[in-house]
């Protein structure tokens, strides 16, 4: 039989880029009197912007613009920012975390590893379990899930909920009696299994489920991913925001550039805290990739437009390794 010879390929080879290019991270507190802007530049990955954003967003920092640029094969963003009181961010070892947290010494897993409380998975925040529960929202649902596991003698360390169309989705963190982490798989079983009952018990439209989340997951991120697979947004018509003047209600606009390729999704909404880090989610659940995006707010008003498109990611590595077979 003929011997058959393929072309060697690196496995270190993804990596390569970043490598040679290393990203680069500029905290400026000079171009402008009442923010910090945040510039970055990189070679461009999957998921890159949606890394950066849920940083900046875990170091609470208030998005008041951003400018975002990530077409072909480099990443170039630039973040105004303030504190939550609406200042720069001039202390020392905050501008220090940014620069590591975003820069060269950063990996592409590794960009919320300092803060534990994001995270999901066994072990994730030291000896606790962390368990997922979706299903319909209702009345008392919370206090009967403390009750289950009040019965079954497990601590609950942490715990974060969010509800969106009557969907409830919740991530809990336990452990046992003896501040041990829980592993039984019979209590683990049962503990499930009750939890079960309560979700499904008024739940006639959708399959309710408990989960046990393995690995590590960042946790807002997680939950977005929870209610997206729910399909929560089909559940019922979003009611609408009577209370609320026409000006403030969300107006969202898409419209397609032909010449460019690009679908331009225009967001303008009253302006909270995530805002940007919760659309860029949305987006990349849906399997869309921003290819450059605007963001301004003004007074109680927020303008977010991002030129997306549909993209297999892989392709950007893929191309790469056909040029060297």
């Amino acid at each position: 039989m003929a011997k058959v010879c393929w072309p060697y390929f690196d496995p270190e080879y993804e990596n390569f880029s970043n490598r040679m290019n290393p990203p680069r991270v500029s905290v400026d507190n000079a171009s402008c009197h009442d923010c910090t802007l945040i510039k970055i530049d990189s070679v461009n990955k999957p998921g890159i912007l949606l890394e950066v954003v849920q940083i900046l967003t875990d170091l609470d920092f208030v998005i008041t613009k951003a400018y975002i640029s990530s077409d072909g094969g480099w990443f170039m963003d630039v973040f105004h920012v303030t504190d939550q009181q609406g200042k720069k961010i001039t202390d020392s070892k905050t501008i220090d975390l940014i620069e590591k947290a975003l820069g060269p010494k950063s990996k592409s897993t590794e960009g919320v590893k300092n803060w534990p409380s994001k995270h999901v998975g066994v072990h994730s925040v030291g000896d606790y379990t962390a368990i997922e529960l979706i299903g319909r929202d209702r009345p008392g649902l919370l206090s009967e899930i403390s009750a289950v596991l009040a019965n079954l003698h497990f601590n609950v360390f942490a715990a974060e909920v969010w509800t969106h169309n009557r969907r409830i989705a919740c991530v809990l963190y336990v452990n046992d009696a003896t501040n041990q982490v829980a592993d039984d798989p019979k209590r683990l079983s049962l503990m499930e299994e009750q939890l079960n009952n309560i979700l499904r018990g008024c739940d006639g439209e959708k399959v309710a489920r408990t989960s046990f989340s393995m690995g590590s997951t960042h946790m807002d991120r997680r939950l977005h991913q929870m209610l997206f697979a729910d399909r929560d947004y089909e559940s019922y018509a979003v009611a609408r925001e009577v209370d609320s003047p026409p000006s403030l209600r969300p107006r969202i606009t898409i419209e397609r550039c032909e010449e460019k390729g690009y679908s331009v999704v225009s967001v303008k909404c009253k302006d909270r805290a995530k805002l940007m880090f919760d659309i860029v989610c949305t987006l990349t659940d849906m399997q869309y990739v921003v290819f450059h995006a605007t963001v301004s707010s003004d007074g109680p008003y927020a303008l977010q437009v991002c030129y997306i498109d549909i993209v297999f990611c892989m392709l950007i590595y893929e191309s790469c390794k056909e040029e060297i077979e």
